[in-house]
């Protein structure tokens, strides 16, 4: 694919999230992402060939970005901090600057309004949303398990349970913050959840200085 083409798919993929997120996918129309895009309905139909086909590659899109911005945090805290801690920390940290951030696109969860809408789609749209969430739970998971490895806990818990309740956390956190108009809502939890870490592990709630 070409530059052109290749942002001309971008700009679609844009402007589709934007109004997903606002109307929902059932709400949002062909001919409504062609307004918000710019574009022709020839260019639309030239990257997808149907509004399903665009759910599928919007959900990967959408995924491959998150995981990307996951990765980029992990790399960053690691290169920062020697303790596992501290790197869990200042990953979380990390994300909380993200999600607070008003420039960042995605102001809820793709994969909530994917699972809620849960009819619209076909079963390859469905394992998407679930591969995404357990790469997601998969980070998570290594990250609790080099602490655990490192600090015992104050009392028993696995990698798995952390990792499940802070995704938990995460997604709850995003439907509210829609629900009830509060930008600030995900990384308010992501900080209690560092609170709750702090008494779990007898440490503090902050990333020590580097």
């Amino acid at each position: 694919m070409s530059r052109k083409g290749e942002q001309s798919r971008e700009h679609i993929l844009g402007a589709a999230r934007e109004l997903v997120m606002e109307k929902g996918f059932a709400g949002t129309a062909i001919d409504d992402i062609l307004r918000r895009a710019g574009v022709s309905k020839g260019a639309f139909f030239h990257h997808f060939g149907s509004k399903a086909e665009l759910a599928r590659e919007l959900v990967r899109w959408h995924a491959g970005q998150d995981i990307e911005m996951f990765r980029t945090l992990a790399a960053r805290a690691e290169a920062t901090h020697d303790d596992p801690y501290d790197q869990l920390l200042m990953f979380l940290q990390g994300f909380e600057a993200y999600i607070s951030n008003p420039e960042q696109p995605s102001r809820g969860c793709m994969y909530a309004v994917y699972t809620y809408e849960n009819a619209q789609f076909d079963e390859q749209v469905r394992g998407i949303v679930a591969e995404v969430l357990r790469e997601w739970t998969a980070i998570y998971i290594r990250k609790f398990q080099e602490v655990l490895d490192v600090h015992p806990p104050r009392m028993e818990v696995s990698a798995r349970q952390l990792a499940e309740m802070i995704v938990s956390i995460i997604e709850g956190a995003l439907v509210l913050q829609r629900a009830y108009g509060k930008p600030d809502m995900t990384a308010r939890q992501s900080r209690h959840f560092r609170d709750y870490l702090a008494l779990l592990f007898d440490k503090p709630a902050q990333a020590s200085a580097a």
